[in-house]
């Protein structure tokens, strides 16, 4: 107990609470940890529903408050990233080894889905290079693009459906948890690995090339640049450095000055424009110099009909389907999630989850593939001003002007300018200065960065990130099975009790060793932590000679511990009984109420005693040392003060 004055304060003893209210208590923490119903529970029945509608859809939030002003900047911003949705849409979807026209179909439907249920006032919606990469990786080792494009395509269809469907069921099921594996560092490593071996497939087109390989990693990409080098042509070569000398310029003029944001965002519009008219009255086939080749005007077309479910072919899909679903979840979700930060606001990742799987089902019917929030499109959607999700709407509304009666003019596009401009986007992905910080700062992190980078790089991308994710989770098993524990003692002059290691000059109180646990007592770290505290006590024995500093006390201070199992509490138990055989008190200090509650059902308080549990590291002490006066009184020793 703690006293003040005349007010006592007394350990809550309290009966536990039951099963029903802890298991809901914790189900809510697990999955609403965002408490979405509390705002609107006490509301009227009408309008709890109209809120309800506005939390699960939010457009209904956003668009009764929506103006002109509002507008004029999303019109700017929605133009603008058209611009840059265009050539990335073709690039990307000619990576992903399908027709550039499903890269534009796929700027157009799903832009609209997201507006309508997306939480994010930034993120643009798009293809992005991954996940691309990704995909035709996973469905070229079933069916090739070349020998058999019709089944290629629809499974890749299949893939965006399976993704759809496993980005809604996360967002519905709130398992945002499990895209919180992929770390800061393992998606550093793995855009780095992976804009890595972009760069290197780009060769085929920035030498003009016919044959290629359709492996991912270094090697057989390089293999196969030198072995079809009697195919090099030196025109394409010429043309490629030409439009990637200009992209990288802009990009540079853009870090120089951010206002000029708006020049590396027309760039890659400028190079396919410009690309064009030059492959058109130059006859750039006639110089070894490819073009994308006929795109037909007309906006999507259905595709509910091509989906695959051949048990022949379905793994492929399932897997290019979950793999780059979470992929594409977590890139889309951080992305946003930063520049609603810049504006203090925040994003929903449940939500998101469900805005992305929705407009990827709605795409697989409508002949798009995977989408969700490219980082280079929203950092351009963010500068340019815009202010809702509106500005989706206006890209999409340009994108199908575009299919209506644009979409033949692009085919000119030379090949070489779409590899230009996809190995510019991903020299920016290559991130330096983050894997030196990594090095610096975190030496596992780096580790886990790099086992992302080489193993994307030299073996497979589901393998390099599968490695990355797998060391990280090992890493969080090796802070379950080894949590920190410290030795506490008095900072002078106050009654605050720290680390030793942290605070040198801190003193200890003889005749007590203060230990710190900071983690679950679990089956896990019940053998290391009673092994730790027996170590402690060892160790604090062998520093003194005198008989007067022999440590009678342990007191736990159980602060950190958010929860024990059956084992924990056992290993409890098997701790004080060793103490009391040598002799030395056990005693508890600010056990939390999942822990408190735990302890008293399985009778551990009544086996230790309600008098050996604490408020406060202070009252523990004075508790100790009534004890340890008597006991030295018995045993010759003059008595101490009890003032710290």
């Amino acid at each position: 107990m703690s006293s003040t004055g005349d007010i006592v304060q007394r350990v809550n003893f309290a009966n536990p609470r039951s099963f029903t209210t802890t298991f809901k208590s914790d189900l809510k923490e697990t999955f609403f940890p965002d408490d979405p119903f509390k705002q609107f529970k006490n509301d009227p029945p009408l309008r709890r529903a109209k809120k309800a509608l506005q939390y699960f859809v939010p457009i209904f939030e956003w668009l009764p408050r929506y103006n002109f002003r509002l507008f004029r900047y999303d019109l700017l911003a929605g133009i603008t990233i058209a611009s840059l949705a265009i050539p990335q849409g073709i690039s990307y979807a000619k990576l992903a080894n399908i027709p550039p026209i499903i890269g534009l179909y796929s700027s157009f439907v799903p832009p609209f889905i997201y507006a309508v249920f997306g939480s994010s006032n930034y993120l643009a919606v798009g293809t992005v290079a991954a996940s691309s990469l990704l995909i035709a990786s996973t469905i070229g080792e079933v069916v090739s693009a070349e020998d058999n494009p019709t089944l290629y395509l629809h499974l890749v269809f299949t893939a965006t459906l399976f993704t759809g469907i496993f980005q809604t069921a996360l967002g519905f099921l709130r398992l945002g948890i499990l895209v919180d594996f992929l770390s800061h560092s393992t998606i550093t490593g793995f855009m780095g690995g992976t804009a890595t071996i972009i760069c290197l497939q780009q060769l085929k087109g920035m030498f003009g090339m016919v044959h290629f390989t359709t492996k991912t990693d270094v090697v057989s990409v390089l293999r196969a640049v030198f072995t079809y080098r009697k195919e090099w042509r030196w025109e394409s070569v010429v043309v490629g450095i030409c439009f990637l000398s200009f992209l990288q310029f802009t990009r540079f003029l853009r870090k120089r000055n951010p206002r000029l944001f708006w020049l590396s965002a027309i760039a890659p519009m400028v190079t396919v424009v410009v690309g064009c008219v030059f492959a058109y009255f130059a006859h750039a086939e006639k110089h070894g110099i490819q073009i994308v080749g006929h795109l037909k005007k007309g906006l999507n077309p259905s595709s509910i009909d091509d989906l695959v479910f051949d048990p022949k072919y379905i793994a492929a899909p399932i897997k290019a389907g979950i793999i780059s679903g979470i992929l594409a979840l977590a890139e889309g979700i951080a992305i946003g999630r930063s520049f609603a930060i810049m504006k203090n606001e925040q994003t929903d990742g449940n939500k998101e989850m469900i805005a992305f799987g929705l407009m990827n089902i709605v795409g697989s019917f409508t002949s798009c593939y995977l989408t969700t929030g490219p980082f280079s499109k929203t950092a351009v959607n963010f500068n340019a001003g815009c202010k809702t999700a509106m500005s989706n709407v206006v890209m999409a509304i340009c994108m199908m002007l575009t299919l209506l009666f644009l979409a033949p003019l692009f085919g000119y596009t030379p090949l070489v300018a779409l590899s230009a401009i996809i190995m510019s986007a991903m020299l920016g992905l290559i991130d330096y200065e983050e894997a030196y910080r990594l090095f610096k700062v975190d030496k596992f992190d780096f580790c886990i960065c790099m086992s992302a980078f080489l193993g994307v790089s030299f073996i497979s991308m589901d393998i390099g990130l599968m490695l990355s994710v797998g060391i990280s989770i090992i890493r969080a098993l090796l802070y379950v099975a080894r949590p920190a524990t410290s030795k506490l003692a008095n900072i002078p002059n106050s009654a605050i009790y720290r680390d030793v290691e942290q605070y040198p000059g801190a003193t200890g109180v003889p005749g007590i060793l203060i230990l710190q646990l900071g983690s679950p007592i679990y089956f896990a770290n019940c053998t290391y932590i009673r092994e730790r505290i027996m170590r402690w006590i060892k160790d604090e024995q062998g520093f003194s000679d005198s008989k007067a500093d022999v440590i009678e006390h342990v007191l736990l201070e159980l602060g950190g511990v958010t929860s024990i199992d059956m084992t924990g509490i056992e290993t409890l138990s098997e701790i004080r009984r060793s103490l009391e055989v040598i002799g030395i008190k056990l005693a508890l200090v600010n056990p939390r109420i999942e822990v408190m509650e735990k302890l008293i059902v399985s009778k551990f308080i009544d086996k230790i005693g309600k008098e050996s549990v604490f408020l406060s590291i202070e009252d523990a002490i004075n508790a100790s040392r009534f004890l340890l006066s008597e006991s030295k009184q018995k045993n010759g020793f003059p008595e101490e003060s009890n003032v710290v």
